[in-house]
């Protein structure tokens, strides 16, 4: 069996790993993710992907190194983790009732090969009444969260419907990053 490193202290890519039988070690990137804004939004989350997995692959040369980051866009902007709860409920009432982006990029390298790729989903939110947003927000969820939401906890409730990869949204396209990790020659 190959070795599998993933570039990423994120808990929701790990536990996505763990649920397809993938045993991986961790190795977090500490690298600047400040990238040139003008970018669109799927070059930009390949490029901090591809950055995060250059960084790793230093210290593991002979492994296949995986590295993701996702990025929620409203109306051309990126919504990133909330500074404060005031900052999630003026983003909540914006989601309310539209559809937003979130795009997931993803780097697999080895020594040898590269994969780099993206997947964009289309996310809809109901209608959401202030008492909805203000409870969702006092949970907490919302904190460390792209966007202000976790599709994948409480955050579930707000959403009516998807089109494209739920696994994408919560930070890693699972059944295509298995596909391009075959490509590769990663034996499972």
């Amino acid at each position: 069996m190959e070795h599998l490193v993933l570039a990423s202290g994120s808990p929701r890519r790990k536990e996505l790993l763990r649920n397809v039988k993938l045993s991986f070690d961790v190795s977090v990137s500490n690298i600047d993710e400040s990238v040139d804004e003008t970018l669109a939004p799927e070059e930009k989350v390949m490029k901090i992907a591809l950055e995060k997995a250059k960084a790793v692959l230093s210290q593991y040369p002979d492994s296949y190194i995986l590295a993701a980051d996702t990025a929620v866009v409203f109306q051309n902007q990126f919504l990133g983790k909330p500074k404060n709860e005031q900052e999630s409920v003026e983003v909540l009432r914006a989601l309310s009732n539209q559809t937003h982006e979130v795009v997931t990029g993803v780097a697999i390298l080895t020594k040898d090969t590269e994969s780099v790729f993206y997947e964009r989903t289309e996310v809809t939110f109901w209608e959401l009444s202030d008492e909805e947003i203000n409870a969702y927000v006092a949970s907490g969820e919302p904190k460390d969260k792209a966007g202000s939401y976790g599709i994948q906890g409480l955050g579930s409730a707000l959403v009516k419907h998807i089109k494209g990869d739920y696994f994408s949204v919560v930070g890693l396209p699972v059944s295509r990053t298995i596909r391009e990790l075959r490509n590769l020659g990663f034996q499972m």
